[in-house]
């Protein structure tokens, strides 16, 4: 359930984040949004929903990702063991489920009480990866060397690097130019996935897009299709291992599939965001220039981009959910030439609920899509 942990369930229950707050599916027929309902909340879907109650049900996924990331747990580690088989047996109450409960209730008084309701204080600021957190300093981490995490970077302007327009500049040299950018409004392609949601099986993939922002992308898994549509104004995820049949994307979700498809053709990416700051960090001991993007009322977006290539590298946007941030990270890699632009081949996203990477075998570009390839996706039939 979580990248990294060491108690990670193989298969597709690794991707079926239902932790900590007792939900189950009513019934099949409920968890099929219809024209009237497109967002349906949690309670609606789940049984038992004491305190995530009034959010869309791709937020309350993301909870269950924050709650995996504070703790390294997995489904199973908070529910019964035989909730893998099946997902009725995730409404049978645990203790540590009744313990999540009473720590959710603290954190939320902690906040209204101390920072005016934000929510500055979340699972993750005590507990950092355990489930008890610490009371004793640590000695070793005071005194070994300091990691960096890129993620972190502080948004600090260096007076001798390179303004907001000089890093949007080279990006844009560095793909080809502005005239060659126009010139490519469409592409298809070809290639491999691999991730929780495939059982790190590698499968196809298929990747559609269309200027300035309609993409579809794909994954052919043995239970069935997994589709990702952005229309230009609503995304859709249509797979048999989600906890919807067809399920859309609210808030952060929303605004993330509408940056992925925007990154398909991103000569218009500078005015997506009203406000941009500039500064600098460092991937894999090499210097990276970080622009962040800021919109009202939406968190901020971190792009960064290779100092030598000028190339983009990263993404790093955020959800908020009703128990804090959540994180997303795009690493984009191994760019080719196609039709005089360079498009990368590789892509891997890394999220509280797991890990993906996305790989391009062949690019088709300026090809003739159907227009229904970005319309709504069927629901995706029950899993066998």
């Amino acid at each position: 359930m979580m990248f990294g942990s060491r108690r990670i369930i193989p298969g597709v229950m690794a991707s079926l984040v239902i932790c900590l707050l007792s939900a189950v599916l009513i019934n099949a027929q409920a968890g099929q949004p219809t024209q009237a309902q497109t967002q349906p909340m949690a309670e609606q879907i789940f049984k038992k929903v004491d305190i995530l109650k009034g959010i869309p049900v791709d937020e309350f996924m993301d909870t269950m990702g924050m709650f995996s990331a504070a703790l390294s747990l997995n489904c199973i580690d908070c529910h019964v063991p035989e909730s893998v088989g099946g997902w009725d047996k995730f409404a049978e109450e645990t203790p540590l489920k009744v313990k999540t409960r009473t720590m959710m209730r603290m954190v939320n008084e902690i906040n209204r009480a101390n920072f005016s309701g934000v929510r500055s204080v979340t699972c993750y600021t005590c507990h950092r990866g355990d489930t008890r957190p610490k009371i004793l300093p640590n000695l070793a981490a005071q005194y070994a060397t300091h990691v960096e995490d890129a993620n972190e970077v502080v948004m600090v302007n260096i007076p001798s690097g390179p303004t907001v327009d000089q890093v949007f500049d080279k990006y844009i040299q560095a793909l080809g130019g502005t005239a060659r950018l126009n010139a490519l409004t469409s592409y298809t392609g070809r290639g491999t996935y691999i991730g929780f949601e495939t059982e790190q099986t590698v499968v196809p993939m298929e990747l559609y897009a269309r200027a300035p922002n309609l993409r579809a992308m794909v994954v052919k898994m043995a239970v069935g299709d997994n589709v990702r549509v952005f229309d230009g104004k609503v995304a859709w995820i249509a797979g048999s291992d989600k906890p919807l049949p067809l399920m859309s994307m609210t808030g952060g979700n929303l605004e993330g599939a509408r940056l992925e498809a925007l990154l398909m053709f991103p000569a218009q990416l500078k005015g997506a965001f009203q406000n941009w700051r500039v500064s600098a960090t460092g991937i894999d001991d090499k210097l990276v220039r970080v622009l962040q993007g800021t919109n009202p009322r939406q968190p901020p977006v971190n792009f960064y981009f290779d100092n030598s290539t000028g190339l983009l590298v990263r993404v790093l946007r955020l959800v908020d959910t009703a128990v804090g941030r959540v994180p997303t990270q795009v690493d984009y890699s191994d760019y080719r030439d196609v039709a005089g632009v360079k498009i990368p081949f590789k892509w891997v996203v890394t999220w509280t609920n797991g890990q993906g990477t996305a790989t391009l075998t062949q690019v088709q570009p300026n090809a003739a899509i159907d227009a229904a390839r970005f319309g709504r996706p069927a629901p995706a039939p029950p899993a066998k």
